[in-house]
């Protein structure tokens, strides 16, 4: 089993990416649950209690894989990042399933095509995209997991 996680800032091109490679590659696509939760809600805002539920669905995901390879089109690093952005604190069994479910490499996106909003998005700041690529690729390299920037051309 082969796991590719691709992260990175808010339109920064992880679903086109994601569904790209997991096509060109026969792989399964995992689509970013946060996206669906937050179109059916209506709003970005979430409470920690359903960034809990997020991450929780997320973890299930992991826990039932079956097939050979997976494109994730975001995945437990991203819910780390946004529990300690939004709310200043992450639950320990977030870093535990972290370690647990490790990617064996990462496709981290960098901000460097233009933000679209759309109603799932809400940091369309370049200073804010920016801060996030950082965070995410600091959380990387703590894992010790091979990563490639992937950039616009």
């Amino acid at each position: 089993m082969y796991k590719v996680g691709i992260i990175g800032p808010e339109s920064s091109g992880k679903s086109t990416l994601a569904r790209y490679l997991a096509k060109r590659y026969s792989g399964v696509l995992i689509p970013e649950y946060a996206r669906e939760y937050v179109e059916q809600k209506g709003t970005t805002e979430v409470t920690f209690d359903e960034l809990c539920a997020i991450a929780k669905h997320q973890i299930e995901e992991l826990e039932n894989l079956s097939s050979n390879l997976y494109f994730f089109d975001t995945e437990l690093i991203v819910t780390k990042v946004w529990f300690d952005y939004a709310f200043g604190r992450v639950p320990k069994w977030l870093n535990e399933n972290i370690h647990r479910f490790p990617m064996d490499v990462y496709l981290l996106t960098y901000p460097d095509i233009a933000w679209i909003p759309d109603p799932a998005r809400s940091n369309g700041s370049d200073a804010i995209r920016k801060e996030l690529f950082d965070r995410y690729e600091a959380e990387i390299q703590s894992l010790d997991i091979p990563y490639y920037i992937i950039r616009h051309v």
